[in-house]
């Protein structure tokens, strides 16, 4: 991690438990010491007033898990960028893969997605990967520079420190597969000096580039030893404080 990028570290709930039991995690993860971290916690939607009720007063910060490509309106079903700031909530993911691939999520929604909520005040945690077929043969930066490219062109100069990107290979999330380091190092390395050559080299070093993707106690002190990994998104381990917490851990500056 370079001096200048804070390690970051997020738990998508997807969803997963009810409200009690998640007010009561919310409770044990503010309890970690979050010194040198920034540590942000995305429950299901139903949920979002509690959890950020229960880590009032702590340094955990709170996301969405999704939001609108639209505003306030006749839209049914969606999350306004502008409702959630009302909230209170400051972080949103766009473009997870479950978001992609079961419902239908392409480049441009996402980019979309991406320029709504920046433009409305949210920070945005924008995911992109590559699935097993496409690193089988062989065009995994392809697909990771495609979809990076379409989130960058959502993005304005001014708004890159709101900006963090998530490497996740959907091949291993929620399998029990991880992608070795020096495999995610090698894609976040190559984004990042992507990001050096096509945006600016101030976005390339001051971007946060994180990993997803079965994270786990055991494996987080390699990955995030990685040069261009400042650290993670984590989904099944996030839901429980005794594994999220060696992971939060793992990612301290200090």
């Amino acid at each position: 991690m370079a001096a200048n990028r804070v390690n970051f570290v997020g738990g998508n709930w997807k969803c997963n438990k009810m409200g009690g039991e998640l007010i009561a995690l919310t409770q044990a993860i503010c309890k970690f010491n979050l010194n040198g971290v920034d540590v942000v916690v995305a429950p299901t939607p139903v949920y979002l007033s509690a959890i950020l009720e229960a880590s009032k007063g702590s340094a955990l910060q709170v996301s969405s898990q999704n939001v609108s490509a639209t505003g306030t309106g006749a839209y049914t079903g969606e999350i306004a960028p502008a409702q959630l700031t009302d909230l209170g909530i400051k972080w949103t993911i766009i473009g997870h893969s479950e978001r992609r691939a079961k419902y239908g999520e392409s480049d441009e929604v996402v980019q979309t997605k991406v320029k709504n909520a920046l433009g409305n005040g949210l920070k945005v945690i924008a995911c992109f990967g590559e699935t097993l077929q496409h690193r089988q043969e062989g065009v995994t930066m392809d697909v990771v520079l495609r979809q990076v490219k379409a989130i960058c062109d959502g993005v304005d100069k001014a708004k890159w420190d709101d900006v963090v990107l998530a490497y996740e290979p959907v091949w291993a999330i929620g399998t029990g597969k991880t992608c070795g380091k020096e495999d995610a190092q090698d894609v976040c390395g190559k984004l990042r000096s992507w990001l050096s050559n096509n945006v600016s080299s101030e976005v390339a070093q001051g971007t946060r580039i994180i990993y997803g993707g079965s994270v786990k106690p055991k494996n987080c002190q390699q990955l995030i030893a990685m040069t261009d990994i400042d650290g993670f998104l984590v989904g099944g381990a996030s839901l429980k404080a005794e594994l999220f917490e060696p992971i939060v851990t793992s990612a301290r500056s200090v």
